[in-house]
C-alpha cells in the first residue's frame, strides 16, 4: 500500500492536512483521500478513486456527491508524442480537453479548452540544457500573457518566477522534490497593483510513504 501526507499553511493562518492511500489491484490503483483545516475540524474533502496510470481516473467526492471522470491518451504524430487528456465534472457539469504536443526534445506545445467557459489557454515550453523551463502562456478569452521561468538547482531543488499580467500578480517559488531529503514548496505572490501589499505567503510540505 503506498501512502502520501501533505501539510500546508499560508498567511492567512489557514492550516491543513491531506491524506491519500492507495492499494495496486492488478495495473490498476484503488484509492481514498482525506482532506481537513485545522480551523475546520470536520472533513472537507473524502475523494474515493480508481487509477490506471497513463491511462484513466476515475473518483467520487463523497461530500459534493459528485462523480469525476479523466481520459488519457498519447498517439504519434510524425514520431513525436501527442498528450490528449479528457476531463469531465458531472455535478459541476465541467469538461476540459487538454492536449500537449512535443514537437522536438526541449520544445512542446499545449493547448486547454474548458468547454463550458469557452476559455482557451496556449501554452509554449522550452527546456534549455535540461534545467532551465520558459513557460509563456496566452488566454485567448482576456488576451493576456502570463509568464514564468523556473531552474533546477542542487539536484532536486527548484527555483520558479512568474508573472500575470492580467492580475498583476507576481509569484516566487522555492520547491523540492527528493525521496532522501524531503517534498516541499514554499511559495510568495505579490499584486503589483498600484496599493502596494504585503506579499501572501504559503508552505506545503509531502511525505510519501510505502507501508
Amino acid at each position: 500500500m503506498e501512502a502520501t501526507l501533505k501539510g500546508s499553511y499560508d498567511d492567512n493562518k489557514r492550516a491543513g492536512a491531506a491524506a491519500t492511500f492507495a492499494v495496486k489491484a492488478g495495473d490498476v490503483k484503488v484509492g481514498a483521500s482525506v482532506t481537513t483545516f485545522v480551523h475546520c475540524p470536520s472533513l472537507t474533502g473524502f475523494v474515493l478513486s480508481v487509477h490506471k496510470p497513463d491511462s484513466f481516473v476515475v473518483d467520487y467526492n463523497v461530500p459534493k456527491k459528485n462523480f469525476g471522470f479523466k481520459f488519457m491518451k498519447t498517439v504519434r504524430v510524425g514520431e513525436r508524442p501527442l498528450n490528449l487528456t479528457y476531463e469531465h465534472s458531472r455535478s459541476e457539469n465541467k469538461t476540459v480537453l487538454d492536449g500537449t504536443f512535443e514537437f522536438a526534445p526541449a520544445n512542446k506545445v499545449s493547448v486547454n479548452y474548458a468547454f463550458d467557459s469557452r476559455i482557451c489557454k496556449l501554452k509554449y515550453t522550452y527546456v534549455h540544457k535540461g534545467l532551465t523551463t520558459f513557460e509563456p502562456s496566452y488566454d485567448v478569452a482576456k488576451n493576456t500573457w502570463d509568464f514564468s521561468v523556473s531552474r533546477r538547482v542542487f539536484g532536486d531543488d527548484t527555483l520558479k518566477a512568474s508573472y500575470q499580467t492580467f492580475s498583476k500578480v507576481l509569484g516566487l517559488e522555492w520547491a523540492r522534490d527528493s525521496k532522501h531529503n524531503g517534498c516541499f514548496k514554499i511559495a510568495a505572490s505579490l499584486e503589483l497593483d498600484e496599493e502596494l501589499k504585503a506579499p501572501k505567503l504559503s508552505v506545503e510540505t509531502t511525505w510519501n510513504l510505502e507501508m
